[in-house]
């Protein structure tokens, strides 16, 4: 069993109040999980290095290794889950080791939906706005980024056309970190960026064909931006990021959204480098990354360590919150007085 990461004394947290702790599961595994898919506190799917898919059905006591057998090459990056038998996972990387695959019976078979044959793509995320509608995220191609969609809930997948796109600015792109560089919220879609001189949120509400875009505070560069990107409903919003380069550095590194259109730095930001954040309620919130866990209570405004262990993505379903990373950890979220 993994030791029990440590709780953070002076993590700021009221006297009294209940305080967040993570719960490690043993997986089995050294790969390292940036997909993560909670459907509940006993239901939960993972994706990640050397195309391993796990899935758990008993809280993390145990869990199943039920990868596609033609992945063992690839890398896992996200994947999206609606119960214990239905998931959809991502593959990324140039060409035709970008792929979409689906799974209704558990991981026990898996069809491969989609297959990247254009040189110029690179699928980074993927969400689903319900069972039905889903999208993948690519790099610019040809000066725009590029949306992937399925109206079958993954069965099958095409290219939208990138007229309603903005423009990207040189250097664009987004980040295959947590698989939550796009999300979606209320039937609207959004995607975050990095990688340019100015990190921004792009957003659509017609189910990817037409996207608008806001510029953001958190700092962006070559390997800079916003690497994680939340919705609770399509006004309000949590992005998170810095420069995975820099990990102990983020001094502007989390921003919010109340209206869906305009972002504010927090007033305390995790100060360091964050790659997943999830709403946990209508009022917290968690952000992972390689350095530690922070919890807001306040929607975003101000953050606080409460662990120091490394995880990469976090995630939360039906009132149970999962973070997993390296070296095969996953977790589920404790409170505790």
């Amino acid at each position: 069993m993994l030791a029990v990461t440590t709780l953070v004394a002076t993590s700021g947290f009221t006297n009294g109040s209940p305080q967040p702790s993570w719960r490690p599961a043993d997986t089995g595994t050294t790969a390292r999980f940036r997909g993560l898919a909670p459907v509940s506190a006993s239901v939960a799917w993972v994706a990640g290095s050397a195309g391993t898919v796990l899935r758990t059905v008993d809280g993390g006591r145990t869990w199943s290794s039920v990868g596609p057998p033609d992945a063992a090459e690839l890398q896992f990056r996200d994947i999206d889950a609606f119960d214990a038998r239905h998931a959809v996972a991502l593959t990324i990387g140039s060409g035709a080791e970008s792929r979409i695959y689906t799974t209704a019976d558990g991981g026990r078979s898996w069809t491969r939906a989609f297959q990247n044959e254009d040189a110029a793509a690179f699928y980074d995320c993927m969400t689903f706005l319900d069972r039905r509608h889903g999208l993948a995220l690519s790099d610019p191609v040809d000066g725009r980024f590029r949306i992937l969609a399925t109206r079958d809930g993954g069965r099958s997948w095409s290219v939208l056309p990138d007229a309603g796109m903005p423009p990207a600015l040189d250097g664009e792109f987004a980040f295959a970190a947590s698989g939550t560089c796009l999300t979606a919220a209320g039937g609207q879609a959004f995607f975050a960026t990095g990688g340019a001189a100015t990190a921004r949120v792009f957003s659509s509400r017609d189910l990817g064909r037409t996207w608008r875009v806001t510029d953001t505070a958190v700092p962006s560069g070559p390997s800079a931006g916003i690497y994680g990107l939340d919705f609770r409903d399509p006004r309000h919003g949590l992005a998170v990021g810095g420069d995975y380069t820099v990990p102990a550095a983020a001094p502007a590194g989390a921003a919010v959204t109340r209206d869906g259109r305009t972002w504010s730095v927090a007033t305390t930001p995790p100060g360091e480098y964050r790659s997943g954040v999830a709403w946990a309620s209508h009022r917290s919130a968690i952000a992972v990354g390689p350095t530690g866990s922070d919890l807001s209570t306040d929607g975003g405004t101000t953050w606080h360590r409460f662990d120091t262990g490394s995880f990469d993505a976090v995630a939360c379903a039906a009132h149970a919150c999962w973070a997993s990373g390296e070296q095969g950890r996953v977790a589920r979220l404790s409170w505790h007085h």
